[in-house]
């Protein structure tokens, strides 16, 4: 069974719908899954001046949060943040900054690894925020398997991403039927990945 460790961070919402139905599918797949949000690390002043922020919070705070462990145990590890001025979230970045005894260890190596992403424009970030987490990938000696135009899902009214999934939210963070098909369509690419790897 393939172990698929699904990490994000999401400041209001859709990343966390994002990462839901990518756990949603994974399991259908016949994975065993971790679903895990990162900490919040902004000062809290900060979150409760947004009732949306706020309100997230609040929502997955009984939910458990990722640890080094949840990477440590997968084989397929999905990541997933806001884009914060063309980058990944601090929140995600402080998280990533934990993971250095792993690394040293070899440990994060070999496995493979994709993203998805939610801003709130169109063109607002995406693709360099899934750059960016593929180079943190690259680091980690990791196996970077990105949907690239495998499916005509993107080249649908979906994101046409190449490089991961990344959903435009404009006011709300619902998901649509493309949007789910295309999460859907990254991640039994990646478990499909992964049981070839280790046949």
């Amino acid at each position: 069974m393939t172990k698929v460790a699904i990490i994000y961070y999401s400041g209001y919402g859709a990343v966390h719908a994002m990462a839901q139905r990518a756990a949603h599918a994974a399991e259908q797949a016949g994975a065993e899954v971790r679903l895990r949000h990162v900490a919040e690390t902004a000062p809290r002043e900060a979150v409760e001046s947004q009732d949306a922020w706020k309100a997230h919070v609040d929502e997955v705070a009984d939910q458990p949060t990722a640890t080094p462990d949840d990477i440590d145990w997968a084989d397929v590890v999905l990541m997933g943040s806001g884009t914060r001025y063309g980058h990944v979230t601090s929140q995600l970045q402080s998280y990533i900054d934990t993971l250095g005894p792993l690394w040293g260890a070899g440990k994060l190596a070999d496995k493979v690894y994709s993203a998805f992403t939610a801003s709130q424009t169109l063109h607002g970030g995406q693709e360099s925020t899934l750059q960016a987490m593929h180079t943190t990938f690259a680091h980690f000696g990791g196996i970077i398997v990105p949907p690239g135009y495998t499916d005509p899902i993107k080249f649908g009214a979906t994101d046409g991403n190449p490089y991961g999934v990344g959903k435009v939210t404009g006011a709300g963070s619902d998901l649509t039927d493309d949007d789910h098909a295309s999460i859907d369509h990254l991640v039994t690419r990646c478990i499909s990945v992964s049981s070839k790897l280790t046949a």
